[in-house]
């Protein structure tokens, strides 16, 4: 049940940040100065943080079919993958500026 709840509250996430780009459930976004705000494309940050929300949500199904299924490696296989994926849109996320709009210089 724990599961699904979870897998609920991730799809809900990612649908509100993807395709509503209510960007203030953004942590650190949500926070910071207008200045700084502006200069992110709120486009491609709310695309990319919204599916990394589905993303999520299919290792935390995964790892509730094997609790249903009663297979214990599907379990933990579900949320080794929840953990590498956040680990890895980390650090994507945070290295080449990204999601920073494009500032031509003279």
């Amino acid at each position: 049940m724990n599961h699904a709840a979870v897998v609920v509250l991730l799809i809900l996430l990612g649908y509100l940040i993807r395709f509503r780009q209510w960007a203030w459930l953004i942590a650190g976004y949500n926070t910071s100065s207008t200045k700084t705000k502006d200069s992110y494309d709120l486009a491609a940050l709310t695309r990319a943080v919204g599916n990394f929300m589905f993303v999520l949500s299919v290792f935390a199904l995964v790892s509730g079919l094997g609790q249903w299924l009663d297979i214990a490696r599907l379990t933990t296989a579900g949320w080794i993958g929840f953990a590498l994926a956040v680990l890895v849109f980390l650090l994507y996320a945070n290295t080449g500026n990204r999601y920073k709009k494009n500032s031509k210089k003279p």
